[in-house]
């Protein structure tokens, strides 16, 4: 596969005599971000990984595939990032963080604060390095550099050309103080198909990835609750588990008396939940444990079905529902529009 010439001069424009670190996500958009690279001969001078500590086993699988491949290209190895609490917060990740808290993840109620403060703080720090605190470390050597000869350094993002990700781009500033920020795919026009295709026809369909996301990320869709029973039942218990947890804890947003009910009588005996604003479950408008029961995921006790008829169900199911959103990776056999 090649750039077309002018797509070639349009991403090796993109440097302009500043240092390149790409934020590496694992997932499709990413992979095919680091692939352009490579076609249009520009090496990054760091790439960084943000670990959540709740990503999916196939996600980090592909981060070990790809630092392979870069270490065939001679290119620097992904830098992992992990926020690490303080001790005295008793949780080492985010998914402890929501269970101590007793509350869902902040996308739930429509905000990115676990995104800034579980994946961009992280990688900032990588970079700047901090001074103090549990995540003490020295500055990386591009900040270093960056800050020895006053170059910028431009972060490169990997959304795509689907609405979603031009929505999210939009949004976003081009600059602040530390970082510029660039997104090659869209400079090249290329689509979540575009990627799936650069990333097949230059490392083999077998390094498609699947979207990296929290197991609990409440933007997941119904078919990739099944496709999560079927290949992560104890991820989705544990998705689960924290909804509970936070539905009927402490700081629950869940009100008996507009609802007419408990959350638990709703889940248990209902097969929806009331119209309303309020967030209901990680599904924001539908709570997975719901959800589960009332399409036979669990049994009684809330437990993921694992009966080979059962799975085999659920992959059905979640292939069926698929549609050719911006979730197009290798969780499903269709062919690439």
């Amino acid at each position: 596969m090649r750039l077309r010439p002018d797509q070639r001069r349009r991403l090796q424009a993109v440097p302009g005599g500043r240092l390149l670190a790409v934020s590496f996500g694992s997932g499709v958009d990413s992979t095919a971000m680091l692939v352009a690279l490579r076609l249009a001969g520009l090496r990054p001078d760091v790439i960084t990984f943000a670990d959540t500590g709740a990503e999916k086993p196939e996600t980090l699988a592909h981060l070990e595939r790809m630092n392979a491949i870069l270490i065939e290209w001679g290119w620097p190895p992904i830098v992992v990032c992990r926020k690490v609490p303080l001790a005295s917060t008793g949780y080492t990740d985010l998914y402890g963080n929501c269970i101590a808290n007793e509350t869902l993840p902040s996308l739930a109620f429509g905000m990115k604060s676990c995104s800034i403060k579980w994946k961009q703080k992280p990688q900032d720090q990588a970079l700047k390095g901090s001074r103090s605190g549990p995540n003490a470390a020295e500055p990386h050597p591009v900040w270093v550099e960056a800050q020895r000869t006053g170059r910028r350094i431009v972060k490169l993002i990997g959304y795509d050309c689907g609405r979603a990700d031009i929505r999210r781009s939009h949004k976003l500033a081009s600059a602040d103080a530390d970082f510029d920020y660039v997104y090659p795919l869209q400079i090249l026009g290329w689509t979540r198909a575009d990627c799936v295709r650069a990333i097949t026809e230059v490392l083999g369909a077998d390094l498609v990835p699947i979207k990296s996301a929290c197991f609990f990320c409440p933007a997941s869709k119904q078919w990739e609750l099944y496709w999560l029973a079927a290949h992560h039942p104890d991820l989705l218990e544990r998705a689960l588990f924290l909804e509970r947890n936070a539905l009927t804890g402490k700081h629950s947003r869940f009100d008996e008396v507009e609802f007419g009910a408990t959350w638990d009588d709703l889940v248990q005996n209902a097969d929806r939940f009331p119209s309303s604003s309020t967030t209901v479950g990680l599904g924001r408008n539908f709570a997975w444990n719901q959800w589960a029961r009332v399409n036979g995921v669990v049994d009684d006790a809330f437990s993921v079905k694992r009966e080979s008829a059962d799975r085999a169900r659920f992959i059905a199911l979640a292939d069926n529902l698929r549609d050719a959103d911006n979730a197009l990776d290798a969780r499903s056999a269709a062919p690439v529009p």
